[in-house]
């Protein structure tokens, strides 16, 4: 019988592509399931949200700053001198069709992405799935979340309405604060003095152009990687380090992130449906003269501003050169803070000495000094993003903007290491807890009266399936690649050496 049309384009593919020996090795590759794990993919989707939305608005948007008079259908500016980009960021606004939905679209898409990133490196961080062979990978998503930050900031400075160009005038401080080469910098990045000329329209190829390419091949790799060194997964009955437990790529879990996608576009644009955000009809066109009141970053450079915010106006001169320490500090802490998380897998292996491959991902509670330092890490984030709206906090809760900043400041010391001290013995109160669930069992609530006339509560044995969730995990003390048993008989645990589970950090 010949082979029809079909299998004879198959084969022809296959020939000269290896196909059928891809395909038979990837695509019944086996995904573990698990909730967490959606997290990736709504940092992927959204990407995908703000690929569709933003070649859409590059039809309209006109990244000009030569000044024209605008006459358009949002009569309160008609007769005002504003640049191109600005009024075409209005005519997108009211006049393109569907042109404001897109705009708001790709506005909280941009947001999700940022948030969606963050929380899928903390899930990472918590759970020590950047550790070998992974590390490479986890630096490529902190390269992905570091380039987010920027490219949202290049985003929102390219409508030149005043509360964008505010934002550009602190980064052009900032720029200026840098010792010996800031002007240059300055002159470099703006074209000029401050406002420049140039500046929406480097800004327009750097977002639309370098940025979101270099992302495109991080994300590629990135998610190369992940299928290369096969998915981590939590602890239980039947996962080692050598396999995964879950679903096969193809058809579940495919079916499972079609389905997933088009429910985080539907949000997304349900969010920018009835949720207005940016408005910059409101805020009018920038003119060097004027600050926008109550001008705030987006939330993912509030932390930024709140370091500029409470730093005290130091200044020292040396060698005939002012040195703007009020700005120049900040902008040193600021991309510290963040190299900390980027280079953390590597110092944990330092300190720790573990330079095993690790597949099997570690409850939080386990680890109390890396979830500490997680925990410590986001409550100094939170603390200067409240900084860097200490206005708004003075204003919404009738207090001296004084007194917000100076909270602010000790804050930043204070709230860090009592997160850190806190969380730590969190994680150590629930360790107890899990060794007494494993002694002992689960409480049941029932009380019983002992012949002798003791009354004692009744607990129930776990689940084998429990017992390995709760004792899955290594033991202070142990040499490094010790792997103790893990077997339950009658409610307790046996572990090596006769000891039963313990602290570890």
């Amino acid at each position: 019988m010949s082979a029809g049309r079909g299998e004879r384009l198959a084969d022809w593919f296959d020939g000269r592509l290896g196909t059928h020996t891809l395909g038979r090795k990837y695509l019944r590759k086996v995904f573990p399931d698990h909730w967490s794990f959606l997290l990736g993919e709504i940092c992927l989707y959204s990407f995908v949200v703000l690929v569709l939305t933003g070649v859409y608005l590059t039809l309209f948007f006109h990244p000009s700053m030569n000044e024209v008079v605008y006459d358009g259908s949002y009569t309160p500016l008609n007769g005002v001198r504003m640049s191109e980009a600005y009024a075409s960021t209005l005519d997108i606004s009211f006049d393109v069709r569907g042109g404001l939905l897109i705009r708001q679209l790709h506005h909280w898409a941009a947001l999700v992405f940022v948030a969606g990133m963050l929380t899928h490196m903390m899930r990472h961080f918590f759970t020590g799935s950047f550790r070998k062979p992974r590390e490479v990978n986890w630096l490529f998503g902190w390269l992905l979340l570091f380039l987010g930050l920027f490219e949202g900031l290049f985003g929102y400075s390219l409508p030149d309405d005043l509360l964008s160009g505010t934002g550009l005038r602190f980064v052009h401080g900032a720029l200026l604060s840098v010792p010996i080469v800031g002007t240059y910098l300055a002159m470099f990045l703006f074209g000029g003095e401050f406002p420049g000329d140039d500046i929406v329209a480097r800004f327009y190829s750097l977002h639309v152009l370098l940025i979101p390419g270099v992302m495109a091949a991080l994300i590629v790799v990135h998610v190369l990687l992940v299928v290369y060194h096969k998915h981590t997964q939590f602890a239980g009955p039947g996962r080692t380090e050598r396999n995964v437990v879950g679903a096969p790529f193809m058809p579940v879990y495919l079916a499972k992130a079609g389905g997933f996608f088009f429910l985080v576009f539907g949000v997304l644009a349900l969010i920018a449906a009835v949720a207005t955000i940016n408005p910059v009809w409101s805020y009018g066109p920038y003119r060097a003269d004027q600050v926008s009141t109550g001008a705030q970053p987006d939330w993912y450079l509030g932390f930024a501003e709140g370091l500029v915010r409470i730093m005290p106006g130091w200044e020292i001169t040396l060698w005939g050169h002012t040195l703007v320490l009020g700005v120049l500090i900040p902008i040193v802490v600021f991309p510290l803070l963040l190299v900390f998380i980027g280079v953390y897998p590597f110092l944990e292996a330092r300190f720790t000495g573990d330079r095993r491959e690790h597949h099997l991902l570690d409850r939080p509670r386990n680890r109390p000094v890396r979830t500490a330092i997680g925990a410590a890490w986001i409550s100094l984030y939170l603390v200067l993003l409240a900084g860097g709206g200490n206005d708004i906090v003075a204003t919404r809760l009738h207090l001296s903007i004084n007194t917000v900043t100076w909270a602010v400041r000790i804050g930043m010391f204070v709230v860090p290491a009592a997160v850190f001290v806190a969380t730590r013995r969190i994680c150590l109160g629930l360790q107890r807890r899990d060794r007494e669930l494993v002694a002992h069992g689960r409480p049941t609530g029932v009380v019983k009266r002992l012949p002798h006339g003791e009354y004692v509560e009744v607990h129930e044995p776990l689940s084998r399936a429990r017992l390995h969730t709760l004792t899955a995990h290594e033991r202070p003390g142990e040499p490094v690649g010790h792997e103790p048993p893990r077997r339950a008989v009658a409610g307790q645990v046996r572990t090596g050496r006769g000891r039963t589970p313990g602290r570890s950090g």
